[in-house]
């Protein structure tokens, strides 16, 4: 088994999942999507980003932006999705992702994309997609809009062709992705047993990187309006600090603190070195510091770590079509490869060539 995972309220799918994982140790070719909902937050950044950032040194890395995923459950409304796409384009580089070292494009211009999303449609059967845990939880969360669409349901379709179309022998993915990407391992072999040994079975890798709550303390949500976004103002950040739940049974600066419910304690194991968090932890508890000085020091810290990324981004923005650029040359590269790939996949299934 890889390194153990304490997570609760998982379901089946999400449990049997966990217990067939085993952590990747020989990475040849990594490849993870984002869809362009909104702007990107601090969750964001140490959910996927981070890990990114440290697989792209290891290994051939491809990142894209998932703009054909994004409408499966924002289909009623696009008219952001250009700008949004544009905007993870800026935040991805700002952050450190590297078009010299990985290979960043955006799905929809790679068209076998959906070329092979169409073929393995054909042999995937319902029941397994009903059968996903997260296609079951947004159909009851998200009562909001229509969900029941082929899209929708064909979610972890989409996702084996973006993946095998390259490849991709490791896909980083959180907890709750695993149960689709077992999904994808499936369809892989249900393929590979018509047609042949052709598509290369993905393993997944569980970040490292620490869960960031909200400013309420609950999950780091866009639709909670609970994010510190990478493009907030310095102001911006003071602002949403300040409001962060602390400790609630705490009422005056001398009373014995609870750090390890503070959701402001929480940052500053993230954020703060190791020494000043032990310090803090033991003022905290010994009512030797107040809510408002750990805030003020905390903000301090997370401006000091996004000032760099907020000035990098505003750089890239300069030059939109220089940025476009970047991804249209990791696109076309991208294409090379699946292209190559789908013609190896048709002459499999038998297609009469032209």
């Amino acid at each position: 088994m890889g390194r153990e995972l304490i997570v609760s309220g998982v379901d089946k799918e999400m449990k049997l999942a966990l217990e067939k994982y085993e952590e990747p140790k020989d990475i040849k070719r990594v490849l993870s999507g984002m869809r362009p909902t909104g702007r990107l937050h601090l969750g964001n950044y140490f959910g996927a980003l981070k890990p990114w950032l440290e697989l792209q040194e290891k290994a051939e890395s491809f990142f894209f932006i998932a703009d054909w995923h994004a409408i499966t459950t924002s289909y009623h409304d696009t008219k952001e999705l250009s700008e949004n796409t544009l905007y993870m384009m800026a935040d991805w580089i700002a952050c450190g992702l590297d078009p010299e070292k990985s290979t960043l494009f955006v799905q929809s211009w790679v068209k076998e994309h959906a070329e092979l999303h169409l073929l393995l449609s054909m042999i995937t059967p319902v029941r397994w997609l009903e059968r996903n845990p997260t296609y079951k939880e947004m159909m009851e969360n998200l009562k909001d809009r229509e969900l029941a669409t082929y899209g929708f349901l064909g979610y972890p379709v989409l996702q084996t062709a973006d993946i095998v179309l390259y490849d991709a022998d490791v896909v980083p993915v959180g907890v709750d992705q695993l149960p689709h990407l077992e999904l994808s391992r499936e369809i892989v072999r249900r393929f590979n047993r018509f047609f042949g040994e052709l598509l290369v079975e993905p393993r997944p890798y569980l970040s490292r990187a620490p869960k960031l709550p909200g400013l309420d303390g609950r999950k780091m949500s866009k639709s909670y309006g609970n994010c510190i976004y990478l493009s907030d103002s310095k102001e911006e950040v003071e602002r949403k600090v300040r409001s962060m739940i602390t400790d609630p049974a705490r009422v005056r600066k001398t009373d014995p603190g609870h750090p390890e419910v503070c959701t402001v304690f929480t940052y500053h194991q993230i954020f703060s070195e190791k020494e000043r968090v032990k310090e803090i932890e033991k003022a905290c508890r010994r009512g030797e510091i107040g809510c408002v000085q750990c805030k003020r020091e905390l903000a301090e810290r997370i401006n000091s770590f996004l000032e760099p990324i907020r000035e990098k981004r505003q750089e890239l923005l300069k030059n939109k079509s220089q940025l476009i650029d970047v991804f249209k040359d990791g696109s076309e590269r991208a294409r090379k490869i699946a292209k190559v790939k789908m013609e190896a996949i048709k002459e499999a299934v038998n297609f009469l060539r032209s």
